[in-house]
């Protein structure tokens, strides 16, 4: 395993109540079909099994996804970004800090058809309009509350992590890229507000989570 390695307690000092969203979700545009992404949850599986071995009270708000979340936590579902967004403002009220490590559908159909789109042998266009973006609707409700985003780019990478981390008020931003989604792996920078890169992290899911979650603990939950 590559990148910096930072040796992994299984416990802090301090517990806290984290609610991290996790997975795709899905945007009808008639009763059978749907938009969505190739997020599979592994990533927020992991970080939520961390996050209990480290002693904390885990909260998920997930789209669809077939992995298992582990027991001790509590688990919401959801299928549309709206959906995500309302359940997860309910429960970021009485939580300590967010990992948004979820990957919402950025666009939905402006018209949701009421019964199933027939082929007609004619290309088929879609309006599509912009969703919520649920960390950064939380971001800006934080008060004294802590927010780590996860910003997943193909392209001027760091810069538009960076950008993200401002806009959605976050704390921490975690950087990743499109190789992460669907896979057993990560590879991933952790970035400061700052600007500064506080870690590079490769290797599995479970052991990036393990590392991601000890920066938390160290620089906003027993800060």
């Amino acid at each position: 395993m590559g990148g910096i390695l930072i040796p992994f307690s299984p416990t802090y000092s301090f517990m806290a109540r984290i609610l991290l969203t996790s997975g795709p979700t899905r945007q009808y545009i008639d009763p059978v079909r749907y938009l969505t992404n190739a997020s599979s949850g592994r990533m927020g599986c992991s970080l939520a099994e961390a996050a209990v071995a480290a002693g904390h009270e885990v909260v998920i708000v997930s789209g669809p996804v077939s992995i298992t979340y582990p027991s001790q936590a509590t688990v919401h579902w959801v299928d549309t970004t709206d959906e995500m967004l309302t359940v997860a403002q309910q429960q970021f009220e009485h939580c300590d800090g967010l990992i948004g490590v979820a990957a919402p559908c950025d666009y939905r159909p402006e018209f949701v058809q009421g019964q199933k789109i027939a082929k007609t042998g004619q290309p088929l266009v879609l309006q599509l309009i912009e969703t919520p973006d649920v960390v950064a609707t939380l971001g800006a409700d934080k008060k004294d509350r802590w927010v780590v985003g996860f910003a997943l780019e193909t392209e001027d990478r760091r810069f538009r992590a960076l950008t993200k981390l401002e806009k959605k008020s976050c704390d921490l931003m975690i950087l990743n890229g499109p190789e992460a989604m669907n896979s057993e792996e990560n590879h991933v920078e952790v970035l400061a507000k700052d600007g500064s890169v506080v870690a590079t992290l490769q290797g599995s899911k479970p052991d990036v989570a393990s590392q991601i979650m000890q920066i938390v603990g160290e620089r906003l939950i027993q800060a």
